[in-house]
């Protein structure tokens, strides 16, 4: 598929560096992948927009699942996850997750990671929303994340990748045959690089991370602006199942006017028996799922969020009273810390809880082997989306299809390089050279986005809702476009404006995909269509950009992915 030629304005690259891959994020992908190139003697360069130890992995509290306790096989763990997906799962793509995830993770702690043990020195497993059986390894209780992404840093670290740190990527090079050829970023502040340059590689690979910051409460770190999607969209590549936003149901509610970033209460609490209550003590989701608290999450919000509807309430309530004092410093003591630090106790008191934007189910569109459709561009981890959650992600199955699916991308590279088809490319021209064609926006326009998509494209969704946000979102997009100047610009470019741009490039294809899906699926809630339809949409909505910033959409003809490349 050839690139759209479609860029951020940026200032002319000031520096470069050569590579054989170049990975753009440092989560548990990113990391497990640049790990396994470097180890395989590829020269591998980590770029990553904020601390090398800064991503959204070292936010998980839960854990990564995996068949490994007695009695449980990965099939058991597949058909959780297919019921979690609704129908819309890849059953390849998760058969692929289920079997390689126990060796994936043994693999990890290998690598340095540890997890908590039960008496009898075993894995210790815990149970979550979806599960029917204990399959959680955690560690440190609830700071799965901060272990995982420890161990990977240090491993890193010690066979000396190179990495950028605080960097911002722009968008894909490609050679005159549109492969792959690097990225163009802007690193922020001074250092060994700075200010905008360019990465040559010919294997570049996605590890960005989500988009939580599309709306206005999420659980996802401000660095989650969608900008691995923005930028495979600009180059031309397929993104699918972007309607499919889970919404976290248990986020610490701050007030009604917060915003942003809200600490997340895990699954976890509720694996290890906590009630969800409204503020009579009642425990709604009892009879409402066969698993109640513990049903898959897009059952659990909706739950909750039609409780606040009928009651008129900004909030629910998490009661684990029954806890009591040494399970909570135990089990999870970050949660504890956290909520005790915004002047709640779950000791003594409910917590008070509001679902919130949590993982991104769709993402660009990837085959088994993490490829993208467009050659040498691979993606992995919450960016990427490979078939396996279908409409709604299963509990602790991100960390594990990051590891799962970062092994196949490394070993994909790694054949590549050995049949030498991995060879340098150079692009067709540098970022200075060609047409700023897209506008930049204002920084403010931010929070404008935010407000229109968790209005319009939240929770609750309905034609007009979402009819309305789409005309807000277009109107942002043509005042930009209308004040371009004399070189092609708006906003002064800049992070700020990038990330705002990213913002809405992805907020306008995620309204589209929501507005075409006419039916309730997973964590994709239609008021106007409260029911599922399998005839007409047990299939994926598949998007690209047209050169002219137009999106172009089909849909697959069945659950199943077709090829992205033919190899």
């Amino acid at each position: 598929m050839s690139a759209t030629g479609i860029r951020l304005h940026a200032p002319a690259p000031g520096w470069s560096l050569a590579a054989d891959v170049v990975v753009v994020g440092s989560g548990v992908a990113g990391l497990t992948a640049a790990l396994r190139c470097s180890a395989a003697g590829l020269k591998t360069v980590v770029v990553t927009k904020a601390r090398l130890d800064d991503g959204s992995t070292r936010w998980a509290q839960g854990g990564i699942a995996a068949a490994l306790g007695e009695g449980d096989t990965p099939e058991q763990h597949l058909d959780d996850t297919l019921v979690a997906g609704v129908d819309l799962c890849d059953e390849e793509a998760v058969r692929t997750l289920v079997t390689e995830g126990p060796g994936a993770l043994r693999r990890l702690i290998e690598a340095g990671a540890h997890f908590d043990r039960d008496s009898e020195g075993g894995i210790e497993l815990a149970r979550e929303g979806g599960h029917h059986r204990r399959r959680i390894a955690h560690a440190g209780g609830d700071a799965t994340g901060a272990e995982v992404s420890r161990a990977l840093v240090e491993a890193v670290r010690a066979r000396g990748v190179p990495t950028i740190e605080n960097a911002l990527v722009l968008d894909l090079l490609t050679d005159p045959d549109g492969h792959t050829a690097g990225v163009s970023l802007h690193v922020m502040g001074e250092g060994q690089h700075d200010g905008v340059g360019a990465v040559h590689a010919p294997a570049v690979v996605l590890a960005t991370g989500g988009m939580g910051q599309v709306f206005s409460v999420t659980t996802n770190p401000s660095v989650s602006t969608g900008d691995g999607v923005a930028l495979a969209l600009r180059a031309g590549a397929e993104v699918s199942d972007l309607e499919f936003v889970q919404f976290h149901p248990t986020a610490l509610f701050l007030g009604a006017d917060a915003e942003g970033q809200l600490p997340l209460v895990s699954e976890a609490v509720r694996g290890e028996g906590a009630h969800l209550v409204d503020a009579d003590g009642v425990r709604f989701m009892v009879g409402q799922h066969e698993l109640a608290e513990l049903a898959p999450r897009d059952i659990v919000t909706k739950g909750i969020t039609r409780r606040m509807q009928e009651q008129g309430a900004e909030h629910m309530y998490l009661d684990t009273r029954h806890f009591g004092a040494a399970m909570w410093e135990t089990r999870f003591p970050t949660i504890l810390a956290t909520c005790r630090a915004h002047g709640i106790d779950p000791v003594t008191d409910p917590i008070p809880i509001v679902p919130a934007a949590h993982y991104a189910s769709g993402g660009v569109r990837t085959d088994p082997r993490g490829r993208t459709t467009v050659a040498g561009l691979y993606a992995c981890g919450e960016v990427a989306c490979t078939g396996v959650h279908g409409a709604n992600r299963l509990a602790s199955n991100s960390l594990l299809e990051g590891l799962v699916y970062a092994e196949r991308i490394a070993a994909d590279i790694v054949e590549s390089h050995r049949e030498n088809t991995l060879h340098a490319r150079v692009p067709t021209e540098t970022v200075a050279t060609q047409t700023p064609v897209h506008p930049l926006l204002p920084p403010e326009s931010r929070f404008a986005i935010q407000r229109i998509m968790t209005e319009g494209a939240g929770v609750l969704r309905s034609a007009e809702s979402l009819t309305q946000a789409a005309a807000q979102l277009a109107r942002i997009h043509a005042e930009a476009a209308g004040s371009l100047d004399e070189e092609g610009k708006t906003a002064e470019p800049g992070v700020d404006t990038w990330e705002a741009t990213n913002l809405l490039c992805v907020a306008r294809v995620l309204v589209a995909a929501a507005l075409r899906r006419e039916e309730t699926r997973g964590c994709h809630w239609r008021e106007d269509h409260p029911e599922r339809d399998d005839a007409t949409w047990r299939r994926h909505i598949v998007v690209r950009l047209n050169p002219n910033r137009t999106q172009a959409a089909y849909t697959t003809e069945t659950a199943r992915f077709p090829r992205t490349q033919e190899k």
